[in-house]
This record gives structure tokens, sequence and C-alpha cells, in this order.
């Protein structure tokens, strides 16, 4: 299950205003908090496995519906490509939905999960939107308009990537070693994480915030798909960091993924480079 869309370079000149873009993103994600809300950590919650072996709830379902629903009565023209319906619609303008990303969490009554959506047109994911609204945490983006997450007071604050410059003084998240077995690099895991200041697990979307937040240089994982990452991307470079896939290419239908601060991207590459 992939998206139709052929991507164009991230760096084309692009001047399209998404201010409209960015405030139904969030008004979707306002709609997928309450769909998932209802029945996080539900004892009768109705849990099944897909055929690659992987969770899905009955909120995945419901919260994927209610974000469809709302695109379909707001932007009936735009192509829609979630985790759990896939793909309808053929336009260059495509909504990437991940309903809850992180269900195993979701299932145990774990707080830590996120709804995604982006938005990508011709390719690229121009907005995002991540949002946990078990810990009562959102991150939302659109290209020329900065990436913003939410205050304890209820305002906002504009995101900013780390100003670290050397190995030696980052902190890295890797998102799990079985990962990085699975594909036969532990061994460039290790040398990246024997280069650095520190090195953690914390999993799914959470790191790629804690990176656009400027508490992590790095967070690399493999097995992703597009859902998993689409909308990710515009909060992470409108931070002033750089999203690539592991070999530094900038796409995000190869299944892997590489978000830095930028200063120090080219210096992990370098590292996990097995040639």
């Amino acid at each position: 299950m992939t998206s139709p869309t052929a991507p164009a370079p991230s760096d084309a000149p692009f001047g399209e205003d998404l201010s409209a873009d960015l405030a139904l993103a969030l008004r979707l994600a306002d709609a997928a908090d309450a769909a998932a809300m209802a029945r996080f950590d539900a004892a009768d919650l109705e849990v099944s496995t897909k055929a690659d072996a992987t969770h899905v709830t009955e909120a995945d379902l419901a919260t994927e519906r209610a974000l469809r629903s709302l695109l379909e009565a707001e932007r009936p023209h735009d192509s829609v490509f979630g985790e759990e319906f896939g793909v309808s619609g053929e336009s260059n303008r495509q909504w990437i939905i991940d309903p809850i990303d992180g269900t195993a969490n979701y299932l145990k009554g774990i707080p830590m999960w996120t709804t995604l959506i982006a938005l990508s047109i011709d390719g690229v994911p121009r907005v995002g939107v991540a949002s946990q609204p078990a810990i009562g945490r959102r991150w939302w983006a659109a290209e020329g308009l900065g990436a913003w997450t939410n205050t304890p007071s209820g305002g906002s604050r504009r995101l900013a990537v780390s100003a670290v410059d050397t190995l030696d003084a980052s902190s890295i998240s890797f998102q799990s070693i079985e990962q990085w077995d699975m594909v036969g690099r532990v061994d460039d895991l290790l040398r990246v994480s024997r280069a650095v200041w520190r090195d953690r697990g914390y999993g799914d979307a959470w790191p790629y915030m804690l990176l656009a937040e400027g508490r992590l240089e790095f967070v690399a994982e493999f097995g992703v798909k597009e859902y998993d990452i689409a909308a990710l991307v515009p909060i992470v470079r409108e931070a002033g960091g750089r999203f690539t896939d592991i070999d530094g290419v900038d796409t995000i239908s190869t299944r892997s993924s590489l978000a830095t601060n930028g200063i120090l991207h080219d210096d992990y590459l370098a590292l996990l480079r097995t040639d």
C-alpha cells in the first residue's frame, strides 16, 4: 500500500500560502483527538491483528473514519492516503494520515501515541501536525510558516533545532535495536552510539518532536511507511532541521528515515555509510 503521488524535489520553489491548509489540519487533529481519546484505556477495547501481524484497534478505524469524513466535506477534490483504508483520489494534493501511530502503546494504555496528519503537494510533505492528546501535547508546521508547539498556559511556542555542532556533544534516538538488526545494521548503530554523548530509544513520533524542540540531534529508524513520517517532515524542516532517508536521499518512500539538527547531518551519514 503506497501513495501514488510522484515526488518533486523538496527544495523546488514553492510559494503557495498554506495558512488555510494548516488551519484545517489543526481542526482535523481536534477531531482525531476526540475520536481516539473516547476509547483510550477502555477495558473492552476491540483489538484485531492485520495481515502484517500488527495490531489495529477500533479506535484506529474510528479515528481515520472521522478524519476522512471531515476531509470529504472540506477538501473533496484532495486525495487521502491513510494507514487503515489506503488511498482514495488521485490529486497531487494528498492528505497522509496515521490515525494512531503507536497502536501498541495505545492498546496497553500507555499515553505515548500520536495522530499524524500531513498534506503532501506534488509528493512533498508541506503541512504536518503531530498530536498526542493523552499527554496534552501537539506540534504543527507548514512550509514558510514555521514549526510550533503548545504550551502549558495555552499559548504556542516556535520550535528550533539545537545548535550542537560536534558528534561527541550530541544526543540521539534510534527507535529500537530490533529495527536495525532486521536490516543488518546493528554495527552502524553501535558506531554512531560510540561517537555521541547519549543514546536512547524513545520510540515512534515523539523523538522527532524532541529533535524539533532542540532536545535531540539525531533520530533514525527503519521499516517506516509514508504515513509514519510524512507529518514529521515539515515540523523538523521548519524547525531548521534536515530530514532524509538513512542514505541521505530526499524521500519518504524508501522505508527508512534520518532526521537531524541539520548541522550534523553529513557527519551522521558518514558514520552510517557501510561502503
